[in-house]
């Protein structure tokens, strides 16, 4: 799946919340977000905006890591 290209740190924060994902705290220009499906989980985002499309495609690994899934099933409930 194509990843978007023009997506704010915001949309990707509110598209996390699906998987349960919550802002826990922010530090300078850093984010920080953490689930606790499947056991807690957390992922420091950048507040670059547009978010480069390297830097989604890892968090988005990760998450996928975590979740046992792939990258391509994440980025689809998220974007789809």
């Amino acid at each position: 799946m194509r990843l978007p290209r023009d997506l704010t740190v915001d949309d990707l924060a509110r598209a996390l919340r699906v998987l349960g994902y919550q802002i826990t705290r922010q530090t300078g220009s850093h984010m920080r977000l953490t689930t606790m499906q499947e056991g807690e989980h957390h992922v420091t985002v950048p507040r670059h905006n547009p978010m480069r499309v390297g830097t989604l495609s890892g968090i988005l690994a990760d998450v996928a890591s975590h979740f046992k899934a792939t990258r391509d099933d994440i980025a689809a409930k998220l974007f789809a």
